[in-house]
């Protein structure tokens, strides 16, 4: 009955954002031609027969796109900023084909402020819709309807730990009715039967899902489970006994009979997406420069006059595939040869009163904007440490490395909770890596407001 419904929700689905999208032409042209301007006969041919046609093909083409990008079915796993990012994205695209192929074909005349603004709407229309049903799911799943059933096979660590989180997210939809194991555990609710039950269990219940939670002293099972599961043709989902050791997005390769799990796969091996998020890093580090060259002049001018030294302090620091740049900063304390091994402190005598001050508003990490537009760094990802640093926790830090996977940042998701100065660096490499797993384009802009407007101030200032 679930897949059946979701068959007919995502028809719907893609039926409903085709039509969202040809309305954002509509309004896009009205706005555009009669409440600007008031150029009704210029209406009249945007809302013409050609125009319509083009309208109505660039919708379905965006849909088909969409669906190809995986953004119909179930949203009880994806994530809503990923699913918002990919929106952007493709129709930010698509409307940038659109234009070129107009301009270069002369196929029709076109006006730029109205395609501008057919992009903003259509994005926009497309965006609450799908924000919308999120929440009216969430909220019909957390009041008990729209639930999917399933069963799990096991009683261990993993069965408990998959029933426990089912019950603390009822805005999934998933609703456990039993358990199968040779031995029963009260706390994990009603045992359905043993693995020899489980075919005649299938037979007898309406269940969408089984979940396979099998310790490794169990395994012997996992043929007879699977078969079972297989004749009724019921859906199976595994938890892997080593399921604390897979990353949040693991990948699986093939090779010949062997598949493989990529533990450290991550949204960034796709080429893609490095490109938007490297596009992001050029465009938004040239606005930043120009917006922040008045405030770097009067920084560089009081670097200048605070203490004999250069105005910038450049220091090498490990970044992407543990290669070595030098970053950039403005100065902050008197020169004296002991930069590469030490950090600061509140109370460092090294600081000059201006330093102390552009420290306090990370001022001094302004140049940090021009290491970006050459690709040293990136505007988020994990803040980069000088070698010193980097030699001396990888032997004392698990997965400290994994960070190197990615361009580091002048800010990031472990700096925007508060993880700067003198804090724990094992919770920085968690948040670090979190990160990395579970990037998005809707993550970065999220973290970008979050420093703008909370993270800029310094109490310390570690690196």
């Amino acid at each position: 009955m679930i897949r059946r419904n979701q068959t007919l929700l995502n028809i719907i689905n893609m039926f409903l954002d085709a039509v969202l999208v040809f309305c954002a032409y509509l309004v896009a042209t009205y706005i555009r031609f009669d409440m600007m301007y008031g150029a009704a006969p210029a209406l009249q041919l945007a809302w013409n027969r050609k125009y319509f046609e083009i309208a109505a093909v660039y919708a379905v083409v965006l849909v088909v796109v969409f669906y190809a990008a995986r953004l119909y079915g179930s949203y009880r796993f994806q994530s809503q900023g990923r699913e918002l990012a990919v929106i952007f994205t493709v129709n930010a695209v698509g409307v940038s084909v659109l234009t070129a192929l107009l301009y270069v074909t002369r196929f029709a005349d076109f006006s730029r402020l109205a395609i501008f603004m057919f992009f903003v709407l259509s994005t926009v229309f497309v965006s609450v819709k799908r924000i919308g049903v999120r929440a009216i799911l969430r909220h019909y799943r957390t009041l008990g309807y729209n639930q999917k059933h399933v069963i799990v096979v096991g009683n261990g660590h993993f069965a408990k730990q998959y029933i426990e989180d089912v019950k603390r997210h009822p805005h999934m939809g998933f609703t456990v009715d039993g358990y199968i194991s040779k031995t029963q555990r009260e706390e994990l609710g009603k045992c359905l039967g043993t693995y020899e039950d489980l075919e005649t269990i299938l037979d007898t219940r309406l269940v969408d899902e089984v979940i396979v939670a099998l310790e490794p002293h169990e395994v012997q099972f996992m043929k007879q489970v699977l078969s079972a599961a297989d004749k009724v043709g019921a859906r199976i989902s595994i938890i892997p006994f080593y399921n604390d050791y897979i990353p949040a997005h693991p990948s699986i390769d093939v090779v010949g009979r062997t598949k493989l799990i990529n533990m450290r796969a991550t949204p960034l091996d796709n080429f893609l997406w490095r490109v938007v998020k490297r596009t992001m890093d050029i465009a938004g580090s040239l606005v930043l420069i120009v917006l922040t060259s008045p405030l770097m002049l009067v920084a560089a001018i009081g670097v200048r006059f605070s203490s004999p030294g250069p105005v910038l302090f450049k220091q090498d620091r490990v970044g992407k595939d543990k290669k070595v740049f030098r970053m950039y900063k403005f100065r902050s304390m008197r020169v004296t040869g002991t930069e590469n091994t030490g950090w600061s402190t509140d109370n460092d005598p090294r600081k000059t009163k201006f330093g102390s001050f552009i420290r306090k508003y990370s001022i001094d990490e302004l140049p940090q904007f021009f290491n970006v537009l050459k690709g040293d760094m990136s505007l988020i990802g994990p803040r980069p440490e000088i070698p010193f640093h980097v030699n001396h926790f990888k032997e004392e830090i698990p997965l400290y490395l994994v960070r190197q996977q990615v361009r580091p940042g002048i800010t990031g998701w472990a700096q925007v909770h508060g993880l700067r100065g003198d804090t724990s660096i094992e919770k920085r490499v968690k948040y670090d890596i979190w990160y990395i797993e579970n990037w998005s384009l809707w993550l970065d802009i999220r973290i970008l407001f979050m420093t703008a407007f909370g993270g800029m101030k310094n109490s310390e200032h570690m690196n």
